[in-house]
């Protein structure tokens, strides 16, 4: 590969970042308003969305409605939040099951206008459907987080103690590492700041997969790829699909390092879809893209978590 990107690849970056800047302000309000344990599904990313769910105000006025006017948007309600995966009808879970699931964005579910928690909450949603199960999913999502923030989370009391107890664990990390170098770098973009990245991220996974199966031996660590959230505007910027493939190859190899890690791949979840899979900020799924993804790792952690009737 050249050392310097064409001028395309340039502008193509720099509307990225752009765009990037505008979809961190336009979250950053809410930083406080979650907790970084069990992130309530009422409560995530309400300033990113103007639902044309929510009822008008004269909807809710009177005290007097019947349970037979109440009952539809109670319903509704119902459907929108318990949303499954259908092909998991079926599914014998095995009991006591705990899963934590740790990261950035991906992870705590931002661009879910379902309020289902993006994958993790649908996961969770999936194997408890029948109302007899009991799988635990604590979330430890956080927007912006980068693999050297996530390390650094793993000394936190509470976290070690979730993934002491954790049978599974489930990761999606790095895409802010990638947006770092961008930002860092948008002036005068060459290949080499994202070379240079891309061996310390490799590091810091092989840091985070150390301490993880020091804490918990037994746990059985899941590592969720990258999807190009750029390809339906820059197909034809061949070093944007390039440095996805990269770092997913590193995440892909470190993960090959070790007996109880595992890489799930979601690219080609969203590429050349026929529907759109992301929100409106161009860069996050939305529940689509979310159910997709919820879909494909349990596709990859099914054998661990089935049980036989």
């Amino acid at each position: 590969m050249r050392n310097k990107y064409p001028t395309i690849f340039i502008g193509a970056v720099l509307l990225i970042l752009l765009l990037s800047i505008v979809t961190f302000q336009a979250m950053q309000p809410n930083e406080n308003d979650h907790a970084e344990k069990n992130i309530s599904q009422d409560t995530q990313e309400k300033d990113l969305e103007v639902s044309e769910d929510i009822p008008e105000d004269t909807e809710l006025q009177k005290a007097e409605e019947t349970e037979e006017e109440e009952q539809p948007l109670a319903e509704d309600l119902k459907d929108r939040v318990s949303q499954v995966i259908e092909s998991a009808l079926g599914l014998f879970v095995k009991k006591d099951l705990d899963i934590v699931a740790i990261g950035d964005s991906l992870t705590q579910g931002v661009g879910d206008t379902s309020h289902n928690g993006g994958y993790v909450g649908i996961l969770q949603n999936t194997l408890n459907d029948d109302g007899k199960q009991e799988v635990d999913i604590v979330n430890y999502g956080k927007r912006g987080n980068r693999s050297d923030q996530l390390l650094k989370r793993l000394d936190q009391t509470e976290i070690k103690d979730s993934l002491e107890d954790a049978d599974i664990v489930l990761i999606t990390i790095g895409a802010n590492d990638i947006m770092k170098v961008v930002k860092d770098n948008f002036t005068n973009l060459e290949y080499e700041p994202f070379v240079k990245e891309q061996a310390n991220y490799r590091e810091r996974l092989r840091s985070i997969f150390d301490e993880m199966l020091q804490l918990n031996p037994d746990a059985t660590i899941y590592l969720i790829g990258f999807y190009n959230p750029f390809a339906n505007y820059f197909n034809d910027v061949e070093q944007l699909g390039q440095i996805i493939d990269d770092w997913n190859g590193t995440g892909s190899s470190v993960a090959l390092e070790y007996d109880q890690v595992n890489y799930i791949p979601t690219k080609d979840l969203f590429a050349n879809a026929e529907q759109n899979l992301l929100y409106e900020d161009n860069f996050h799924p939305n529940p689509v893209g979310y159910k997709l993804m919820a879909e494909r790792v349990l596709e990859y952690i099914r054998p661990e978590i089935e049980r036989s009737e």
